[in-house]
């Protein structure tokens, strides 16, 4: 049977889902017996035959890899074919919810980098301050004594000892650095993620460089973000279309969805 025949029953082959898709057929062929898709049918020749919901799938579950990851959106896919869509909007909604937290928390990083750029470029006059005791720099921080001393125990913050009392005197690297630490914490940062900041910052090559990698991955969640709610669209005509079954299993139609711009992913995941 010619292609314009397969067409107007509505079947695609293997070749053609795979086109479609952006997978080869390799891979949808692996898609499939993974139960990422539904089954094919097959003809008396032993040949399969595909449909336009087998290409939704396949956009839907490479959406989903992009934003979970491919272990993550095998298991969401194969659970969700047979569900409702209530439960494939459930599902949708909570890698959402899991992006936003990452979200945030760049845009945290991004806020402390422009407090660690400011307190770097602190007035000379600043710098000019041979030394602080703890009530001095308490009271310039506006912190507690006691928080001082824990971010000193915890090695953030390193004062100077003097006189026989052992008294603590911060230097101007003292005081730089606990200024950093305030402005980390007023940002939200943990005790740990203050540390991996600051260990992060000597090993980069200065803000630029650091600001360079916020931003991308600030992109990056974006595309993560995007590709999910094309995923979704996608996944909701799987699910509807699980739920109206046919003679072949699966809901036929004669047209093929127009391809989609998956300009954020410039090769189609491997199936892993």
């Amino acid at each position: 049977m010619n292609d314009r025949a397969n067409s107007r029953r509505g079947t695609l082959r293997s070749i053609d889902v795979a086109r479609e898709s952006g997978y080869s057929v390799q891979q949808v062929r692996d898609l499939e017996r993974r139960r990422v898709i539904p089954p094919a049918t097959r003809a008396a020749n032993g040949y399969r035959s595909y449909t336009v919901i087998h290409v939704q799938a396949l956009r839907a579950y490479r959406g989903l890899a992009r934003a979970t990851g491919p272990v993550e959106a095998r298991r969401l896919l194969t659970e969700l074919r047979s569900g409702t869509i209530a439960d494939a909007a459930a599902a949708i909604s909570a890698v959402h919810v899991g992006l936003a937290p990452e979200r945030d928390e760049a845009l945290r990083a991004q806020e402390a980098l422009s407090a660690i750029e400011a307190e770097a470029t602190v007035s000379d006059d600043e710098r000019d301050v041979d030394a602080m005791t703890i009530t001095q720099l308490v009271a310039a921080l506006g912190v507690r004594p006691s928080t001082l001393r824990y971010w000193e125990q915890e090695g953030l913050v390193t004062p100077e000892r003097v006189t026989t009392l052992r008294a603590r005197r911060y230097g101007p690297a003292a005081i730089r650095d606990a200024r950093i630490v305030a402005a980390l914490r007023s940002s939200g940062y943990s005790i740990p993620a203050v540390r991996e900041v600051n260990a992060t910052l000597h090993r980069l090559e200065g803000f630029d460089e650091t600001r360079r990698i916020l931003d991308r991955r600030l992109d990056q969640i974006a595309e993560r973000t995007v590709a999910l709610l094309r995923a979704g669209a996608d996944l909701a005509v799987v699910v509807e279309a699980s739920q109206r079954p046919t003679r072949t299993g699966v809901a036929e139609t004669a047209s093929i969805p127009q391809p989609r711009s998956w300009s954020a992913e410039a090769a189609p995941d491997p199936v892993q």
